[in-house]
C-alpha cells in the first residue's frame, strides 16, 4: 500500500478533523512545555532541583522536595504512556505525507527513543545518576524538535493542496 501523498487525497471532512485533532494535540503538547519551564526554569539544574529538591539551598525562593517514589513513578508510568499515544497517532498522520523516506521515519520513530531516554532519564536522574539531566534535557529538546516538525508537516500538507505540475 503507498501512503506517501495519500494525505492530499484525503477526503474534506477528514482533512478537517485531523487538521482540528493536531491544532488542539499542539496545544496541550505546548502547554505541557510552559509547565515544564514554570516548574523546572528548562534548564539541567532547574530539572535536578525539580525533582531532588532543594532543600540545602538557603537562598532558594521557593522550597522544592525530592519526589517520592510513589510520585516518580506515577510522573514516569502516565507521561510514558500518554506520549506513547501521542506519538502514534502523530506517526500514523505522518506516514500519510508527501516526504522523504529517510527523514518520514526518523520523524516517527525518535520521538520513541526521546520518550524513553527523557522519563526513563528523570527517574535515573532521581535515583542519584545526576548526569541524566544532561539527557533529558537534550532528548526533550529533540523530542520537542521532533513534533514541532512532524505537527508543522502534517498541517501545511492538510491546509494546502498539492500542487499539480502543469505540461
Amino acid at each position: 500500500m503507498q501512503l506517501n501523498g495519500l494525505i492530499y487525497s484525503l477526503p474534506k471532512e477528514i482533512k478537517l478533523l485531523l487538521t482540528a485533532f493536531v491544532i488542539v494535540l499542539s496545544i496541550g503538547f505546548f502547554t505541557g512545555l510552559l509547565f515544564v519551564n514554570q516548574t523546572s526554569t528548562a534548564n539541567p539544574n532547574g530539572i535536578e532541583e525539580q525533582y531532588l529538591g532543594n532543600e540545602n539551598d538557603e537562598e532558594a525562593t521557593v522550597m522544592k522536595f525530592k519526589k517520592t517514589e510513589k510520585q516518580m513513578l506515577n510522573i514516569v508510568h502516565s507521561h510514558i504512556l500518554s506520549m506513547a499515544l501521542i506519538f502514534v497517532l502523530l506517526g500514523a498522520i505522518l506516514s500519510t505525507t508527501q516526504l522523504s523516506y529517510k527523514l518520514k521515519v526518523f520523524l516517527m520513530i525518535e520521538p520513541f527513543l526521546s520518550v524513553v531516554l527523557t522519563f526513563g532519564g528523570l527517574y535515573l536522574l532521581w535515583k542519584g545518576i545526576t548526569w541524566m539531566k544532561y539527557i533529558v534535557m537534550v532528548s526533550g529538546t529533540l523530542m520537542t524538535l521532533s513534533y514541532s516538525i512532524s505537527a508543522l508537516i502534517i498541517l501545511k500538507q492538510l491546509l494546502f493542496s498539492k500542487k499539480v505540475k502543469s505540461e
